[in-house]
């Protein structure tokens, strides 16, 4: 599943460098240059492939620019299996994978009442929603909601 990237590989008249033209934007119209797959950090498309890159050990650079990629090969690496770490960049099921369980994707359960917390209203237990709020903010929401219901009622 995933779509593949369509990608054209072009040999650069610099030798050591290799230029992609993908069939999909990865910077917007900005410029991103990584230097190690250190500078690569976050989630944005352009800093995901420069870490796959540099995982194949056969990278010095990456610069990317819109729907090109710049790959500065390492000393004495060639760029064989770079073209597929690029298409294969987007497609996140692959032929072989055994799908997930049900129960591995059924959240465990949280419990009832959160270490401080006191419980809402009547029916004792906290929602699912107010488990994830700080005692403190419930109490405080709690108070100012009664002093607007006190203000409408007089």
């Amino acid at each position: 599943m995933g779509q593949l990237v369509g990608v054209i590989e072009n040999k650069s008249t610099i030798p050591g460098m290799v230029r992609y033209e993908l069939n999909r934007n990865l910077t917007g119209s900005g410029h991103e240059k990584f230097s190690s797959a250190l500078e690569a950090v976050g989630p944005r498309p352009a800093a995901e492939l420069a870490r796959r890159l540099f995982g194949t050990g056969q990278v010095a650079s990456v610069h990317v620019y819109m729907n090109t990629v710049t790959v500065d090969l390492g000393k004495g690496c060639t760029a064989d299996g770079l073209f597929g770490v690029i298409r294969d960049m987007y497609q996140y099921w692959k032929p072989g994978m055994a799908p997930p369980a049900f129960e591995d994707l059924v959240p465990a359960e949280e419990p009832d009442v959160a270490a401080g917390a006191a419980p809402s209203g009547a029916g004792g237990g906290l929602s699912e929603i107010e488990q994830r709020v700080p005692a403190a903010l419930l109490e405080r929401s709690r108070a100012a909601m009664a002093k607007w219901k006190a203000a409408q009622a007089g």
